[in-house]
C-alpha cells in the first residue's frame, strides 16, 4: 500500500529538541499534526513511527520520543500527496518551520493547533482513520 498519512500527536509538556547541528526548536505542550508519505510502504512506515525503539532518522522520530500518537489517518495514492495535505493545515495552523520538509518546497510538515481545529481540517479531507490498536495487534507491538 502506498500513500500519505497524518499523525495526530499529543505532547504533554513543553520541550526543546535539537535536530542535528543546525536545527533546534521549542515545542509547546498540546496538539500537533505531522504529514508524511510512504510510496514504498505506508503500513511499514506507520509501524516504524509506532515503535518505541528505533534509529533517529527523521525529525519526527525525535518528537515522537517525547509525544504520543493519538490517531493515524491515511490516504492511499501512488502519487505523493503530502505537500497538498500539508498546505491545508498551513492556511490556519501554526507551522513548525523546516520540520519534516527538507525534501520539498513546503515551509513545514508539522503544525500546531487545538485538537478540535486539527480534527476539523482532517474531516474536510478524504482520509481514512487507521486504528492504532488494530495496527499494534497485527504487528505485535
Amino acid at each position: 500500500m502506498k500513500g500519505s498519512y497524518i499523525l495526530l500527536i499529543q505532547l504533554d509538556h513543553r520541550l526543546n529538541i535539537q535536530f542535528g547541528k543546525r536545527f533546534k526548536d521549542e515545542f509547546q505542550s498540546g496538539w500537533y499534526i505531522y504529514v508524511g508519505s510512504a510510496l514504498n510502504g505506508l503500513i511499514p512506515r506507520i509501524q516504524r513511527h509506532l515503535c518505541e525503539t528505533k534509529k533517529m532518522h527523521w525529525h519526527i522520530d525525535h518528537l515522537l520520543t517525547h509525544a504520543t500518537i493519538s490517531k493515524i489517518y491515511i490516504y492511499e495514492s501512488i502519487q505523493p500527496m503530502e505537500c497538498m495535505i500539508a498546505s491545508r493545515f498551513a492556511k490556519s495552523c501554526k507551522r513548525i518551520p523546516k520540520f519534516g520538509s527538507s525534501d520539498c518546497r513546503c515551509d513545514s510538515h508539522l503544525f500546531y493547533g487545538s485538537k478540535d481545529q486539527l480534527e476539523s481540517i482532517i474531516s474536510t479531507m478524504d482520509m481514512n482513520e487507521l486504528k492504532k490498536q488494530t495496527l499494534k495487534t497485527t504487528i505485535g507491538l
